[in-house]
């Protein structure tokens, strides 16, 4: 049943500066929608200037002063499982309200929220056996140290769980936190402040300001911010850098591309169409570890291509707050059309489109996963960022591998095939952070594997401890001439 949307509500958006709960008062021209029916919810509001500038302010006073670098990384680490505790009765909230304003299924939001949690409590688990200092000798000594007030911006895309990353890592770093996330999905970053709020971090620890991309521009040119982590599209990620230039400020980009899913001559073509619809459909195709392009052998071309079909006629798009749909609306209108486009486009080109999944009697933003054949390479090599991919077809491992790093940007690769060995000898040709064989998955490979960015699909890594060591700067104290 779908739940009643007349008994939801939106919290009016709040930032969180310097302990204090604040209206942020300027008024976006953009509104946060139901992107199941089209209708507003809420104005899109930034922080002001003046804000901003208190909440810079907050933060760097807050590092000189120690309050929370000082502590001991065990004392960080308990009030990080404090935090995880106190978020656990919210996450139901967090997954509606996502569902709600970004079209993600309310399934797999739920799956979701629990990443939130223990997001904290495994930078509280890490920073328990990384912060100790590494001896060289008796008297010299390499300590990690944080590097200040950082700057944490997330995206609309598994938004509570990008924020609650960031947050944890840069929190168990010792670094004061403003967190910017998403003007189109702000409000489980705003149920994650409240939660911070009432616990016992010192004041001005964590701050939450709100905004669209001139905020993210100012905050991450300012030099009282120290360190930047920011995930979303290309374009946004070249001005955060540029930004951060100026200063020399470390810099972490977490940006998506163009996946790519081989499946070889000897795969499970059932598990691969599986795999493959999952990844092309999984939080309505809005997510950095989707599929853009598939690369067939030839041999399995067509029968491939039929149980995809097959599996998208039955897939049941809808509402999603409904625990029916498999896939709901994308966020909002402006992203319908771009995605549109770009399909209009790889069709203008020559490719054959296939959308065989029925469209739900809703308004919203909804359209069917996508399958486009018969494009050139060359002509597809943008990122669309929705539920729709191009099909090509090799004939050897060459031809695949050349296909599969033709984009100049892939945060995931896909291999599907019966032969391990080979599949992890194609794996190590690709120029890819990550590689998952034979399966995929909302929540990764493993808790541990870092995300390295290759290309244009990043700088720098993340994951739990690369994280924790991007948030810190190594300082060697040692006596000359000592041993």
């Amino acid at each position: 049943m779908i739940r009643d949307v007349n008994q939801l509500h939106l919290n009016p958006l709040m930032d969180y500066i310097d302990g204090q709960t604040l209206t942020p008062m300027v008024k976006l021209s953009g509104s946060i929608s139901n992107p199941n029916t089209h209708e507003p919810l809420q104005q899109q509001r930034a922080t002001s200037d003046s804000y901003l500038d208190q909440a810079l302010d907050t933060a760097l006073r807050v590092h000189h002063e120690g309050v929370w670098r000082l502590l001991s990384a065990d004392e960080r680490a308990l009030l990080l499982e404090q935090i995880a505790d106190a978020l656990e009765p919210r996450l139901e909230e967090m997954a509606t309200i996502e569902a709600w304003t970004t079209g993600v299924v309310i399934r797999q939001a739920r799956a979701l929220m629990h990443l939130v949690p223990l997001a904290f409590r495994r930078a509280a688990k890490h920073v328990r056996t990384a912060a100790s200092p590494q001896s060289l000798s008796n008297a010299v000594q390499v300590q990690r140290a944080p590097w200040g007030p950082a700057v944490l911006i997330t995206p609309w895309s598994a938004a509570a769980v990008v924020a609650a990353y960031k947050t944890a890592s840069a929190l168990a770093a010792g670094c004061p936190v403003i967190l910017k996330p998403s003007a189109c999905a702000p409000h489980s970053s705003g149920i994650m402040a409240e939660v911070i709020a009432d616990c016992d971090l010192p004041r001005g620890v964590f701050q939450l300001v709100h905004g669209d991309a001139e905020v993210a521009i100012k905050l991450a040119s300012d030099p009282r911010a120290r360190a930047i982590s920011f995930t979303g599209k290309l374009e946004a990620a070249r001005a955060i850098a540029q930004a951060s230039a100026t200063n020399l400020k470390p810099v972490q980009l977490e940006v998506s591309g163009v996946n790519s899913m081989i499946v070889l001559e000897d795969a499970d073509l059932d598990a691969a169409a599986e795999g493959a619809v999952n990844a092309l459909t999984a939080l309505s195709g809005q997510w950095m570890r989707g599929i853009g392009r598939l690369v067939v052998h030839r041999s399995r071309y067509n029968a491939l291509l039929m149980k995809m079909l097959e599996r998208l006629e039955s897939l049941q798009i809808g509402d999603a707050l409904s625990p029916d749909s498999d896939m709901g609306p994308l966020i909002h209108f402006s992203h319908l059309q771009q995605v549109q486009a770009a399909c209009d486009q790889l069709t203008a080109c020559g490719g054959v489109r296939y959308e065989p999944t029925r469209l739900p009697d809703l308004p919203g933003y909804f359209m069917p996963p996508t399958l486009i054949t018969n494009c050139r390479s060359s002509d597809a090599l943008d990122e669309i960022q929705g539920p729709a991919a191009t099909v090509h077809m090799f004939k050897d491992d060459a031809e695949a591998i050349a296909l599969a790093n033709d984009p100049e940007s892939a945060c995931i690769a896909y291999i599907f095939g019966a032969d391990e060995e080979r599949a992890r000898a194609i794996a190590s040709e690709l120029e890819i952070g990550n590689i998952s064989i034979n399966g995929v998955s909302l929540f990764g490979l493993h808790p541990q594997a870092p995300r390295a960015g290759w290309g244009f699909s990043g700088l720098g890594e993340t994951g739990v401890a690369e994280n924790l060591r991007f948030f810190t700067g190594s300082r060697t104290i040692g006596v000359a001439g000592g041993q």
